[in-house]
């Protein structure tokens, strides 16, 4: 019977740039243990079923899927949160979303939405660390908003809610004090849609028209009917567009408009406040 240590080291993922922490990964999962008990036992020996478990896991990460998809989960902020294949796998980049909103935003009572909640990521990161706020996450796809739901249910956050919207279709009349969002901003062309994990991940979370700005356009157009005075607006967008999405929220009257550095030092987050 091979050991915990022979079955990580005959692990083989050439296609991976991850490919060690991704063999742990899936091992620990087959085994329903952590990683640190990966190296604390390694002479020990899963059984048959366990074997073959990760065997049929290596199989599937072989063909690109991404690791999120196949443990059903990820780790985002101090959350970890079931994900499924109709949403996008929470990134770390966008973290920094949920950090400028807590720097900007007061801890007092507020209105929080998060436009395109996807697994409830933002939603449920900002709703953990405010219990004072209110936060609203909408997504146009219903198994989102049902998954979100789950997540948010499981950790326990009863000051978070989500709802079937597509952007603020379903929000007539109410009003905000914080919006964010990390909505679809890669250009249809993008050859990177053909690469690595993105190749499995809904495509309607991804692209947004000719340039990547279509999405982004119609939330800044629509956003402030729906801020109230002094109100923040924070999106996430692709590396090369800020300076766009700085001139589109200035174009529609917000002031104040800055962007922000992701750990890479790429410009990640555009941001903008409505006129008090």
């Amino acid at each position: 019977m091979a050991t915990i240590q022979s079955l990580l080291d005959s692990a083989d993922l050439p296609d991976s740039p991850t490919a060690q922490l991704d063999a742990e990964l899936l091992l620990a999962h087959a085994l329903g243990k952590s990683r640190s008990y990966l190296r604390t036992w390694p002479e020990r020996e899963p059984d048959a079923t366990q074997q073959a478990a990760f065997t049929a896991m290596l199989a599937r990460r072989r063909s690109g899927e991404p690791v999120a998809y196949i443990l059903g989960h990820q780790g985002f902020w101090s959350l970890e949160l079931e994900v499924a294949p109709h949403t996008l796998i929470p990134r770390p980049d966008t973290e920094l979303l949920v950090e400028t909103a807590l720097q900007l935003a007061p801890a007092t009572p507020l209105q929080v939405l998060d436009l395109g909640t996807g697994s409830g990521a933002i939603a449920l990161a900002l709703a953990s660390e405010r219990g004072g706020w209110k936060v609203t996450g909408v997504d146009r796809i219903a198994e989102a908003v049902e998954l979100a739901e789950r997540n948010r249910q499981r950790l326990g956050l009863s000051n978070a809610d989500f709802r079937l919207s597509s952007w603020f279709a379903s929000l007539a009349g109410e009003r905000f004090g914080l919006i964010v969002s990390n909505p679809p901003y890669i250009a249809a062309s993008d050859r990177h849609l053909g690469e690595g994990d993105v190749r499995f991940e809904p495509q309607s979370a991804l692209v947004a028209g000719a340039d990547g700005l279509d999405d982004i356009r119609q939330i800044v157009s629509q956003a402030p009917q729906h801020l109230q005075p002094g109100g923040w607006l924070l999106l996430e967008h692709g590396y090369d567009q800020a300076e766009a999405v700085r001139e589109l929220l200035r174009a529609a009257g917000f002031h104040m408009t800055e962007s922000r550095r992701d750990l890479g030092g790429h410009e990640r987050i555009s941001l903008g406040q409505w006129p008090a």
